[in-house]
């Protein structure tokens, strides 16, 4: 197999992992460096790197925004009220990792390169830096799993996170055994895959 063929293999086995499926093992400092040396080795607007990452390991911190996410996710469950699915799905592994990572961008005190128009992409950005950091951890049998249901500035309140600051990614990080074949919510028919050619217009 080619680099090439190799890298689009890991691009397709990415999984948003889930609590149900980490392994109780420590993270090792050497494959926490390389997933955080993959992050800021993302592309950022006008050369700005606005990521900062603030690593979790406290217990009373995690079990702070589990809480979070358990009050967000009752609002959920009511917009998805008309799911049976939904109550069922385990969303987050926030307490089952060894370690959290909050994601966040440091909004611009001055006039980026890039940003004047579009004023988003120092957040895309920062996106882009999670998704070297999801990729590099699958290279590492590193599950992470993405937690969207929290409460903005709740969660920026636990971390202690410095002033003018945003969070962009919640993350969970920890060892697995293996990870599934295709996306958890494309087996359990949540969606239906979207096809290159449903994606694509050429103009």
């Amino acid at each position: 197999m080619n680099d090439t063929q190799k890298l689009l293999e890991i691009m397709q086995n990415r999984r948003d992992v889930r609590g149900h499926d980490f392994l109780d093992k420590d993270i090792s400092d050497d494959d926490l460096e390389f997933i955080l040396k993959a992050g800021i080795s993302a592309p950022s607007v006008g050369y700005s790197q606005p990521w900062k990452f603030i690593i979790i390991k406290d217990k009373k911190i995690k079990n702070e925004i589990f809480q979070n996410f358990e009050v967000e996710n009752e609002k959920a469950k009511k917009i998805f009220k008309s799911s049976k699915l939904y109550p069922h799905l385990k969303l987050e592994g926030i307490k089952e990792t060894p370690l959290n990572i909050a994601v966040l961008y440091e909004q611009p005190k001055e006039d980026i390169l890039g940003m004047t128009t579009m004023s988003k992409m120092g957040e895309y950005s920062v996106v882009c830096a999670v998704q070297n950091m999801w990729l590099m951890a699958r290279t590492l049998n590193i599950g992470l799993g993405w937690v969207s249901i929290l409460d903005e500035q709740k969660v920026l309140k636990s971390i202690k996170a410095p002033k003018n600051h945003t969070l962009i990614a919640y993350l969970c990080l920890g060892y697995v055994d293996k990870f599934k074949t295709e996306p958890e919510l494309k087996t359990l028919k949540w969606k239906k895959e979207k096809k290159l050619d449903e994606l694509c217009k050429v103009v």
